[in-house]
C-alpha cells in the first residue's frame, strides 16, 4: 500500500490505525501516498483530585466515568482555584474542559451567589458544552446558552436566573456590555471567565476579542469584581504570551499533555495527474469550490485551464475517500476550506454511494456555517448517534465539539496552519481510540511543497497566534464602545494599551465621536456604537426562496458579492438555487430553486495605492517595504461554465458597488536595469511578476499564521506610487492582521521557498502546483514561470547581499 512513501522517525504504531488506513486506501494508486507518519499510542498520567474539590463534584465526575483527573487538568485547576489566570494548551481530546469545569463548578458550589461566563468562538461548541454541563452541574447552577440562536424569552431567563452563562464574544460585545446595568447582578458575582479554544482568536478577529475581554474586565471592576480567566487552547506556540495579549494580564501556562492518545496513521496524499486525453476540467475543480475571503486582483475567480493535464481535483479525491469510508463503516469527517466545497464533497460522495451501495447515500451530509440553527443541531445529533457516518464540513466542526466514535479525518488541502492541521486530525480517535488522518493535497504551490517536504509538517513546532490589539482600526471602535458603556477615565488607558489608546482617543475627539472632559472621555452619540468583530463588512445577508418566503440560510456580507450576486448558483444541502436579486441595503438575497447545467464564477478588478511606509530595506536594484495601503475592489461580472466540462458559456456583467480596504502590505520593487541584468525580457515582466506574486501568496503560510484566503496580492510592471516594477502582498483584513508584517521580517525564508517551489515544478510553463492561482481575477494571464524564477533570484541575491 505504501509504495514509495517514506516513514520518518516513528516505527511502531497501534495495529488499529494501520488497519484503518488499509481499509480507507485499499485499491488506490499507492504512488499517491507521498509520506506516512505513524504516531504511537501514549498512556495517560492521572493524579489525585485537588484537596479543595467538593465530594459531590468528585461523585459527579465519577458518574461520567472520570475517577481521577489527568495531571495537566489538575495543574490548571489549581492555578485557577488559587486566583491565577491560566491557559491550558494541550492536544485535541485531552480533556481541557475538565480543567475549567473543576474550579468553576467548585466555586459555584461553595458560593450559591457566584456566577461564571463561558465564551466559545462558535455556537456549536457552546451548545455542546451546555449538553455536558447539563449532566454534570449541581442543582442551582442552571447553565444556559445566550447567543444569536437563543429565543428572546430564554435570553431574559438566562440573564435573570442562570449562574453559568455560555455565550460568545459577539454576544458579550453586543448583548451584555452595552446593557451592563441589566446584567449588574450577574457581573457583581462574576467569579470566573472561561475562554475556550482561544487559539481561534487570531488576526483581526483576535484583536477585536482582546478588546471585548478588556471591556469586560473594566465593567466587572466597576461592579467590584476581578474574575479569574481560565483559557483553553489547542497546542500552540507561546500560549501564555498569547493569552496575556488576549486578556491584558499575566497568564500562567500549562502545556504538558498527560492524557492518553491512541495510535494515529497520518498519510500525505497527492492526487494523480490526469491522462493527457482527459479534459483538465472535471465536474468540480478545487478552484470552483474555494471561498472568497479577500479582495484584490487575485480574488476568487478560478484559474483558467492550460492545454496540459492537471492533477485530479482534491475535492473529487476527498469525496471518493469519504464515500469509501462510509461504505466501509468508517466514521469520517472530511474538512473542506469553503462552504461551496463542503457542499460539493458531500454531493459527490452521495452520488458515488448511490451508484454502488444503495441506501448509504443518506448517511452523508454537509455541515457549514450559514445553515439554520435547527439544521445544525440535527446534523450534530446525527453524527453523535451514528445515523450519519460521513460529514463534509468547513472549519465549523474543527473546534472542541466532543465527537466520540470517529475513526478518520480527511483534509481537503492543508488548512493553512499547523495548529489547525493538528486540531482537525484530533477530531478522530478521541478517548484513546486509534485513528487515521489523510491530507489530500490541492494542486497549489503550498500543498505541493508540503507533501514532498513532510518535515515541514511533522518536524516543526506549532505556530504562535498573531493578534495586534494596537491596530487602530480595531482599537478606535472599541474605545468608542467602552466610552458609551461607561465614561473612560485616564486610569483605564493602560488596560487598552497606553499610548496607542491615547492617540486613538485623540482621533475620536477630533471626529466628534467622544468628548474630552477633565474627568475623562464621554460618548456623544445617541445610539450605541456597533463593532463588527469578525470583519464581515456588515449584517449577514439572508437567503430567501422567492416563491415560498422560506429562509434558507445566511451569507456573511463580505462574501455576498461573490456567492449570491444576481445570477449566481447557490447550493444548500445539495439543492441548487439561482439568485434572482441581491439587495445590499436590506441584506437579502432572493433565490429560486433551479438546477442549471452550469456553474457560476465571479470576476473582479482591483487597484492599490500606497498610503505610508513603516519600514524598508534598500538593497540596490531591489527595495523591500512594509506599510499601509488602500485596496479598491469590485465584482464586475461572472462566468457561466458548463457542467461537467468547465467550458465557458459566456461572461455576464454585474453592477455592484466598489469596496475599499485599508490594510497593511509587504511589497518589493525591482529596477528596470536590475530586470535587464537578470535576463527578464521586457515583454515577460508582467507575467514574471504575476507568477511570482501567485507563488508568494501560496507560500506565505509557511512563515505566517494564515492561509492564502487571508491575504491578497497585486503585481504591476510599473506602479505609479513606487515608480518601479512591484509585487504587493497584503492582509485581507481592515487595518492588517500581522501577516504582511511577519512576511517582511521573514522575507528571505519566504521568498526562497517560493523560488524553490517554482523552479522544482516539472511543468513546462506554469501550473496550479507552482504559479497558477485559484483566486486570480485575471484568469491567470499573463504568467511567466521562467521569468518568475529570474525575478526571485534577483530579489534574493540583493536581499542576502545587503
Amino acid at each position: 500500500m505504501t509504495g514509495g512513501a517514506t516513514v520518518h522517525r516513528v516505527t511502531t504504531v497501534a495495529h488499529g490505525s494501520t488497519r484503518l488506513l488499509h481499509r480507507l486506501l485499499e485499491g488506490r494508486d499507492s504512488s499517491c501516498l507521498t509520506h506516512l507518519e505513524l504516531l504511537p499510542p501514549r498512556p495517560g498520567v492521572t493524579v489525585d483530585w485537588p484537596a479543595w474539590t467538593p465530594p459531590e463534584l468528585r461523585a459527579a465526575f465519577a458518574a461520567q466515568g472520570i475517577p481521577a483527573p489527568w495531571a495537566h487538568q489538575a495543574a490548571a485547576a489549581d492555578h485557577a482555584h488559587a486566583g491565577r489566570h491560566v491557559v491550558v494548551a494541550t492536544g485535541t481530546a485531552s480533556g481541557k474542559s475538565l480543567a475549567y469545569q473543576l474550579p468553576v463548578l467548585s466555586a459555584l458550589l461553595a458560593d450559591p451567589r457566584a456566577t461564571a461566563l463561558y465564551l466559545a468562538p462558535t455556537k456549536a461548541l457552546a451548545a455542546d458544552q451546555l449538553r455536558c454541563l447539563a449532566e454534570l452541574a449541581p442543582a442551582g447552577v442552571r447553565p444556559s446558552c445566550y447567543d444569536g440562536d437563543t429565543p428572546r424569552e430564554q435570553r431574559d431567563w438566562a440573564r435573570q436566573h442562570s449562574r453559568f452563562v455560555l455565550t460568545n464574544p459577539d454576544m458579550i460585545g453586543r448583548g451584555i456590555l452595552p446593557r451592563h446595568e441589566s446584567w449588574s447582578m450577574f457581573l457583581r458575582r462574576l467569579t470566573y471567565v472561561v475562554v475556550d479554544e482561544c487559539h481561534a482568536y487570531r488576526g483581526v478577529f483576535g484583536s477585536h476579542v482582546a478588546h471585548v475581554l478588556r471591556r469586560l474586565r473594566r465593567l466587572a471592576a466597576r461592579y467590584g469584581r476581578d474574575p479569574v480567566f481560565v483559557l483553553a487552547s489547542a497546542t500552540a506556540g507561546q500560549p501564555g504570551t498569547t493569552a496575556a495579549r488576549l486578556i491584558g494580564a499575566d497568564v500562567h501556562e500549562v502545556t504538558e499533555d498527560a492524557s492518553p492518545r491512541g495510535g494515529l496513521a497520518f498519510a500525505l496524499w497527492e492526487p494523480p495527474l490526469l491522462p493527457p486525453t482527459d479534459t483538465p476540467w472535471h465536474a468540480v475543480t478545487d478552484a470552483d469550490a474555494d471561498g472568497p475571503t479577500d479582495t484584490g486582483a487575485d480574488g476568487p475567480a478560478g484559474y483558467a485551464p492550460g492545454a496540459h493535464p492537471v492533477r485530479r481535483s482534491a475535492l473529487r479525491e476527498a469525496a471518493d475517500l469519504l464515500a469509501d469510508a462510509v461504505a466501509g463503516g468508517v466514521r469520517t469527517l472530511a474538512f473542506v476550506r469553503s462552504r461551496r466545497g463542503a457542499e460539493a464533497v458531500a454531493t459527490l460522495a452521495r452520488d458515488a454511494l448511490a451508484q454502488t451501495a444503495d441506501g448509504l447515500e443518506h448517511r452523508v451530509a454537509a455541515y457549514r456555517s450559514g445553515y439554520l440553527p435547527e439544521e445544525r443541531r440535527e446534523l450534530e445529533r446525527g453524527l453523535l448517534d451514528g445515523s450519519l457516518v460521513g460529514l463534509a464540513t468547513t472549519t465549523a466542526l474543527e473546534l472542541g465539539i466532543d465527537l466520540t466514535g470517529l475513526d478518520a479525518v480527511i483534509m481537503t488541502g492543508y488548512p493553512g496552519r499547523l495548529a489547525s492541521m493538528w486540531q482537525q486530525a484530533g477530531r478522530a480517535g478521541r478517548r484513546g481510540r486509534d485513528a487515521v488522518c489523510v491530507l489530500v493535497a490541492r494542486d497549489d504551490p503550498l500543498d505541493t511543497y508540503l507533501v514532498h517536504h513532510p518535515d515541514t509538517l511533522f518536524g516543526r513546532p506549532v505556530e504562535a497566534c498573531v493578534l495586534d490589539p494596537a491596530n487602530p482600526h480595531v482599537l478606535g471602535p472599541h474605545l468608542a464602545a467602552a466610552a458609551a458603556e461607561l465614561p473612560l477615565k485616564p486610569a483605564d488607558l493602560a488596560l487598552f494599551g497606553g499610548a496607542p489608546a491615547e492617540a486613538a482617543l485623540a482621533e475620536l475627539v477630533a471626529a466628534g465621536v467622544v468628548r474630552r472632559r477633565p474627568s475623562g472621555w464621554y460618548w456623544t452619540g445617541d445610539a450605541r456604537p456597533d463593532v463588527d468583530l469578525r470583519g464581515a463588512g456588515g449584517a449577514p445577508v439572508t437567503v430567501v426562496e422567492t416563491g415560498t418566503g422560506r429562509l434558507l440560510g445566511t451569507v456573511d456580507a463580505g462574501s455576498s458579492h461573490f456567492l449570491v450576486h444576481p445570477g449566481a448558483v447557490y447550493v444548500h444541502q445539495g439543492a441548487s438555487y439561482v439568485v434572482d436579486d441581491l439587495d445590499p441595503t436590506d441584506a437579502v438575497a432572493l433565490v429560486h430553486a433551479e438546477d442549471p447545467p452550469w456553474t457560476t464564477h465571479p470576476r473582479d478588478s482591483s487597484a492599490l495605492s500606497v498610503g505610508s511606509v513603516r519600514s524598508y530595506v534598500d538593497a540596490g536594484p531591489v527595495g523591500l517595504f512594509l506599510g499601509e495601503v488602500e485596496v479598491t475592489a469590485r465584482v464586475t461580472g461572472y462566468q457561466r461554465r458548463k457542467r461537467p466540462t468547465g467550458e465557458v458559456i459566456d461572461t455576464r456583467p454585474l453592477d455592484l458597488p466598489t469596496r475599499r480596504l485599508n490594510t497593511v502590505a509587504v511589497w518589493w520593487t525591482v529596477s528596470a536595469p536590475g530586470l535587464d541584468r537578470a535576463g527578464v525580457d521586457p515583454g515577460d515582466i508582467p507575467g514574471a511578476l504575476h507568477a511570482a506574486e501567485h507563488a508568494a501568496i501560496g507560500l506565505l503560510p509557511l512563515v505566517a499564521t494564515c492561509d492564502r484566503w487571508d491575504i491578497g496580492g497585486i503585481s504591476t510592471a510599473m506602479h505609479p506610487d513606487t515608480g518601479a516594477a512591484t509585487v504587493f502582498v497584503y492582509d485581507g483584513h481592515p487595518g492588517g492582521a500581522g501577516f504582511a508584517e511577519r512576511a517582511f521580517h521573514a522575507a528571505g525564508d519566504w521568498l526562497r521557498a517560493t523560488r524553490d517551489v517554482i523552479a522544482a515544478c516539472g511543468c513546462a510553463a506554469g501550473c496550479p502546483s507552482c504559479v497558477q492561482s485559484p483566486k486570480c481575477g485575471n484568469g491567470n494571464a499573463p504568467l511567466s514561470k521562467d521569468g518568475a524564477v529570474k525575478v526571485l533570484d534577483l530579489v534574493l541575491d540583493a536581499l542576502e547581499g545587503n
